[in-house]
């Protein structure tokens, strides 16, 4: 990439040209959005209102990288090493999955439904943390504990924890291994554990199968509940009486989740679509 570029009017024209045969045009402008704020410090506004400001040359050179790596198919969270997730900066790397629209959706739902509680919160399977400490930062008074088998995803997500000025506890443990949890029962067990079949692997981009952690995303087709038995088995334990239970699940497995859960003796379960009308969570509650 040769071309000179000098001014916002400039960098958009490039990323676009580099990008298009790659990405749609409305994925391409949040992209430039995103580098040109992240990189530049300017709000949307001053983006809009000021296309011919000049550009350091520093600036245009780390552009051009970025754009370089976005066409490899690395994904631009991993490039910056950042992301924002329920109004929480989050830093993200190769070790942790990007943070998506559903889960900030499934937080949505917990805070809305359990204002003023001041329990006890278990995120199994934390990865970069963002379930964690945006229930602890949006639910004052909780006490959250996070649970991941990644060593490297736990440092990140104590990093993030301490970013965002919130108190959780970490604790390094396979959630496969239900009998090995030993956090204290909680109100609320919430988790985002892998879902997506082995089989399913074709359907995805290949910016996610190159670079996000395969460990937090796929389970084999024979067993794809296997995440979600072991929480439920988990929360036997786990769970106060009364407690309440959620998920993010595959759209295709709603049923077959809740038919699990309801093998656990839970009580008002529930699927809840996300905003793009797929079954996208499920919870239920623990027999008082």
């Amino acid at each position: 990439m040769s071309v000179n570029i000098q001014t916002i009017t400039d960098i958009r024209k490039l990323i676009k040209a580099e990008l298009s045969p790659l990405y749609p045009d409305r994925e391409i402008r949040s992209l430039t959005d995103i580098i040109i704020k992240t990189l530049l410090g300017a709000s949307r506004l001053h983006l809009l209102s000021q296309p011919e400001m000049v550009v350091p040359e520093e600036k245009t050179k780390r552009i051009k990288e970025i754009t370089a790596e976005l066409k490899r198919g690395r994904p631009l969270q991993y490039i910056l090493g950042e992301t924002v997730f329920y109004g929480c900066p989050l830093r993200v790397n190769e070790h942790t999955l990007i943070p998506r629209q559903e889960t900030e959706e499934l937080v949505d739902l917990i805070i809305k439904e359990n204002r003023g509680y001041n329990g006890d919160v278990t995120d199994l399977g934390t990865g970069s943390g963002c379930i964690a400490i945006a229930l602890a930062k949006n639910l004052p008074g909780t006490h959250v504990t996070a649970i991941d088998i990644s060593t490297e995803a736990l440092e990140t997500a104590m990093r993030n924890a301490a970013d965002n000025a919130v108190t959780v506890s970490f604790l390094k443990a396979d959630i496969l291994v239900p009998d090995k949890l030993t956090c204290k029962p909680a109100g609320i067990i919430v988790s985002n554990p892998p879902y997506v079949r082995e089989s399913e692997k074709n359907m995805m981009h290949r910016n996610v199968l190159d670079h996000e952690p395969h460990g937090a995303l796929f389970v084999p087709d024979n067993d794809p509940l296997m995440f979600y038995r072991a929480i439920l088995e988990a929360s036997r334990i786990l769970l106060i009486p009364a407690g309440r239970i959620y998920f993010e699940i595959n759209e295709a497995m709603g049923s077959l989740v809740v038919s699990l859960a309801e093998s656990y003796h839970l009580k008002n379960i529930e699927i809840i679509n996300d905003l793009n009308g797929k079954e996208r969570f499920v919870k239920g509650e623990k027999n008082g």
